[in-house]
């Protein structure tokens, strides 16, 4: 399980290898309680070749505060949007083929 800060310098530091050097248009960052799920079921992120990244928190809160810093950095998310008590923060590359 990983603090807020942590997990924002893991996002930022996957962003920076993957796809760019600053996180915000291009990549959509959300909260839930499956990962797995909401990343390659519900939004159609490719395990293979989509540039993906989730980390648990250490609470439902801090998922949420970590989601609230990358919407106010430009990602696509919606606060408040998804599972009652997320556990993990998610992140991926937004592409012609995901589902936001």
């Amino acid at each position: 399980m990983s603090s807020a800060g942590e997990l924002v310098t893991g996002i930022q530091r996957y962003v920076d290898r993957n796809g760019g050097t600053s996180v915000g248009y291009g990549w959509y960052v959300g909260v839930t309680s499956d990962p797995r799920k909401r990343l390659f079921k519900e939004h159609k992120v490719s395990e293979q070749r989509g540039a993906w990244f989730y980390g648990q928190a250490n609470s439902s809160s801090i998922a949420r505060d970590v989601e609230q810093h990358f919407l106010m950095k430009g990602c696509q998310c919606g606060p408040g949007v998804g599972d009652l008590t997320p556990a993990y923060v998610y992140a991926y590359r937004i592409n012609w083929y995901t589902v936001e």
